[in-house]
């Protein structure tokens, strides 16, 4: 259990996890399940956002599925009555995706969030609601570490659209007293991450290059530095967020005190697998235009009000990551 201290508070809840297929999603629904909830899982199985039926292998007996829309009102507004916590994870993570087709990012990242938000406040106005933001929407940082009170300065369409959807979760706190909290997540790793390509995550498919023995490209000079945190850290963030009252209406940086560049990173990826290699390549002109150079959190905030920071080093979850996806990782790596 990742958060065994924090068991009795969820045991019996009733629990809604939007995006509830995905990386995130699915590893905090084991941890509810494990907790003793009522788990509900809403995902629209979109292919290219993450969602997949077997990272619920083996609790899928212990949850209810349903595979919909959250942006249809009439069925997640019978699906939200009666739940104590939702957990809103769903969306669209790809920056690059927001560039090729912004327009369905908007609806995804801001209009269906606007929907949950309202079928909240007309169907269960009581609810915790726990949103899933990201650091993306601060852009191309001004000073480092980047704490919450940094400008607001997207560099994609995925990162204005999702400052839409934390914005209106903060209005309708405060507008309408929903019970939210927002967490702005760094780059977050694990078992289950979608590796196939690299419309998630860099380091997702880092990692299946590192499986398959391929050379990891490296962009730039590689001297860029990140944060990142281990999935499991970054489900305990989520549960204290729901279990806290002193969270609402607050807004949380999650991060690492393990600052690396990605030379580092690839060096280290190579080293954990025990095999693979890595190089320099120029950066393709599409990703170069949205590039923030270096990122990292300031997460004393959530440090000194929830009492969370990282358990979880980075060298250990790779090695976690890699152990996975040796045992699990045919339908991961499979070409769909």
């Amino acid at each position: 259990m990742i958060a065994p201290e924090l068991a009795a508070e969820f045991e019996g809840k009733r629990v809604l996890v939007t995006g509830g297929l995905g990386f995130i999603g699915s590893t905090l629904a084991r941890e509810l399940v494990a907790m003793g909830c009522e788990v509900l899982l809403v995902d629209s199985l979109v292919p290219t956002h993450g969602g997949a039926l077997e990272n619920i292998a083996g609790i899928e007996r212990s949850v209810r599925t349903n595979i919909s829309d959250v942006r249809d009102p009439h069925s997640l507004g019978y699906l939200l009555r009666g739940q104590d916590v939702v957990f809103n994870l769903a969306g669209q993570t790809s920056h690059l995706d927001s560039m090729e087709d912004p327009y369905t990012d908007l609806d995804i990242n801001a209009r269906s969030q606007l929907s949950i938000l309202e079928t909240c406040r007309r169907h269960n106005p009581e609810v915790k609601v726990v949103f899933a933001s990201t650091r993306q929407i601060y852009g191309k940082p001004e000073r480092l570490p980047v704490d919450e009170r940094h400008p607001i300065r997207p560099v994609d369409v995925n990162g204005i659209n999702k400052t839409a959807g934390e914005w209106y979760h903060l209005l309708y706190g405060e507008v309408y007293g929903l019970r939210v909290a927002v967490l702005r997540l760094t780059n977050t790793f694990g078992p289950r991450m979608r590796v196939r390509d690299a419309r998630q995550t860099f380091l997702g498919y880092w990692i299946r290059l590192a499986l398959e023995g391929r050379e990891i490209q490296v962009y730039g000079d590689g001297s860029q530095r990140r944060d990142l945190t281990y999935v499991d850290d970054v489900v305990r963030a989520f549960l204290l967020a729901a279990a806290r009252e002193q969270a609402v209406g607050q807004v949380y940086n999650l991060g690492s005190t393990e600052i690396v560049s990605l030379l580092e990173l690839a060096r280290m990826l190579v080293d954990v697998n025990a095999g693979g290699s890595y190089g320099l390549v120029p950066f393709p002109p599409a990703r170069k235009a949205i590039d923030i150079g270096d990122y990292y959190a300031d997460f004393s905030k959530i440090r000194s009000e929830l009492g969370w920071e990282p358990a979880v080093t980075l060298a250990d979850g790779l090695e976690r990551t890699l152990a996975f996806f040796r045992e699990h990782g045919a339908p991961y790596l499979a070409d769909p």
